[in-house]
């Protein structure tokens, strides 16, 4: 079965950190542009931060510049998001997707191939 799997999220208290994985299943994601997004409840999905397949172009939104980094390890098909400094607007369900070849822009709709399920970051004291 081709999918994304997204794992890492969970709890955590402000100011702290959390590294969230996103892994493919049944493709190699060597040729894909990965995207991290969120959606908060009550809120539409919004990008966070992007990677080109060989890594050369990365992308953040205003609200995590200077504290998510995004990594990915092609020969493990695994995209990272590292995320310092944890606030409480952080909180959401963060998706990974991938689109083939794909510029690295914080859109949704430009990300069609594959979506994960998202997981879950509650940042709370």
């Amino acid at each position: 079965q081709l999918q994304l799997v997204e794992s890492g999220g969970g709890l955590v208290q402000p100011g702290g950190s959390l590294r969230l994985s996103c892994a493919a299943s049944g493709f190699t994601l060597n040729l894909y542009t990965i995207g991290w997004f969120r959606q908060a409840p009550g809120k539409e999905r919004e990008g966070v931060s992007c990677i080109s397949n060989s890594a050369r172009s990365t992308n953040y939104a205003d609200s995590v510049k200077g504290r998510f980094t995004i990594s990915r390890d092609n020969a493990n098909d695994t995209v990272y998001l590292q995320m310092n400094s944890l606030k409480p607007e952080d909180t959401a369900v963060y998706y990974c997707a991938a689109q083939l070849f794909g510029l690295c822009v914080l859109i949704p709709t430009r990300f069609m191939d594959y979506w994960g399920k998202g997981t879950l970051v509650t940042v709370s004291s």
